[in-house]
């Protein structure tokens, strides 16, 4: 019996109701998490910014959007999504505001810790949502509600603007007051969920912290964890570095360098949603399949170096396309992933989706860094590319072999059993 069938309370219209506005309050969450991408890079100019050090300043706000995950979606079990979504988001809201008063780069760093929180949102969320639908329609709805993604481009697409109108201060003053007003609305618009719900009316405890912890010693949750660290943290790590990557190698003006990276990251997510439903359909590891051979090509692709006026090259047209299709397989890949949690491990989403988010979030935070000591090292702008297609075959091969070991182990006990 789901958790639907067993609660009495739900009515028709809340789980579309509790999705889509978690959807909309995730995706201000992304913008709101992603904002160094763009204001990173003034501050870079203002303050004389190594690469790496940018990188840091673009990762620190993904650092503690990973790491507080795992905490937050067992707190979103323990005192309900509705509670906790509205909190971190206020919370969020108050360290993007006071970073706009932030004039060095420890104190950028320091409000970069607290506008991570809004990263955070992704395993409230996703703890918080699935409990409103049945296991086969769950892969959709958590494609929906992380096609949230898309925050990433209207930042992109928007903070260029602010900040050249009225500077980099402005974008995280404005972009603070939507996320504090969006919280408001949350909490007088949204239900708690079902589970929370069921808890509550049987006056069940809370799990204990060794349970809800249990699940994670599978190897199976950490090889999950490693296909999120590519497919949603090598996403994250681009979506901060194209707009750099665009002004270092092309030449492109800010505004033009955001308008590209937000077509790289719209696909990556609103394709999300459609990588849930294939993944309902036709199963998450097939999905699986496709994103990394496709990826790997793509990553192979984008690692020769840029077209220039005395060599041949990778020129900005078909950078531009190779990155958009990398950008679409990605968001199939992190849906996928997400199919397979709820599935495996119906009564610990919030445990193990705050793992895998908090490695997926983990890889936004440490790729870009590594991005730019790889340039600082070896002056080629492409060699991120090439990391990333180091990842990819390490978890394909991975993968691979975990099936093929799934599919020997079915084999077996079907002949045990005809015995």
């Amino acid at each position: 019996m789901s958790v639907i069938e067993k609660s009495q309370s739900i009515s028709a219209n809340e789980p579309a109701k509790a999705l889509w506005i978690s959807t909309v309050a995730f995706t201000l969450c992304f913008a709101v998490w992603t904002i160094f991408s763009i204001i990173g890079i003034r501050i870079k100019q203002d303050l004389g910014l190594s690469e790496a050090a940018f990188g840091l300043l673009v990762g620190t706000p993904v650092l503690t959007g990973s790491l507080v995950r795992i905490v937050l979606g067992i707190w979103t079990e323990r005192y309900g999504g509705r509670l906790v979504f509205t909190l971190t988001m206020l919370a969020a809201a108050v360290a993007t505001f006071l970073l706009s008063y932030a004039h060095t780069y420890a104190q950028m760093l320091l409000a970069g810790l607290g506008v991570g929180l809004a990263g955070g949102t992704f395993a409230v969320g996703i703890a918080y949502v699935s409990p409103f639908f049945p296991a086969e329609k769950q892969g959709t709805a958590l494609g929906i509600f992380g096609a949230g993604n898309v925050g990433a481009a209207i930042t992109k697409f928007a903070a260029p603007f602010v900040l050249l109108a009225w500077g980099w201060p402005a974008v995280a003053q404005i972009w603070a007051g939507v996320l504090a007003l969006m919280a408001v609305i949350f909490w007088f618009t949204t239900t708690d969920d079902p589970a929370f719900r069921h808890r509550q009316q049987n006056g069940r405890a809370p799990k204990s912290l060794a349970k809800e912890f249990a699940p994670l010693k599978n190897l199976q949750v950490w090889r999950f964890s490693l296909y999120y660290f590519f497919a949603f943290g090598g996403f994250i790590a681009l979506s901060l570095w194209l707009p750099r990557y665009l002004v270092g190698v092309y030449g492109f003006n800010l505004e033009t360098a955001g308008m590209v990276a937000a077509a790289y990251s719209i696909p990556g997510s609103i394709f999300r949603a459609f990588g849930g439903a294939v993944s309902d359909k036709k199963g998450a590891r097939s999905v699986m399949y496709v994103m990394f051979a496709v990826a790997a090509v793509a990553t192979l692709i984008l690692s020769f170096p840029a077209a220039t006026s005395t060599s041949t090259g990778i020129t900005p047209a078909v950078f531009i396309v190779v990155i958009f299709a990398l950008g679409f397989v990605m968001s199939l890949g992190k849906a996928a992933v997400y199919k397979h949690i709820p599935a495996y491990y119906p009564d610990s989403v919030g445990a193990v989706g705050g793992l895998v988010g908090m490695m997926g979030g983990l890889g936004g935070f440490v790729l870009p860094i590594a991005f730019g000591y790889l340039k600082d090292m070896t002056g080629l702008w492409s060699s991120c590319f090439l990391l990333l297609f180091a990842i990819i075959i390490v978890s394909l091969v991975w993968m691979h072999l975990s099936v093929k070991q799934i599919e020997r182990r079915s084999l077996s006990a079907h002949s045990v059993a005809a015995t």
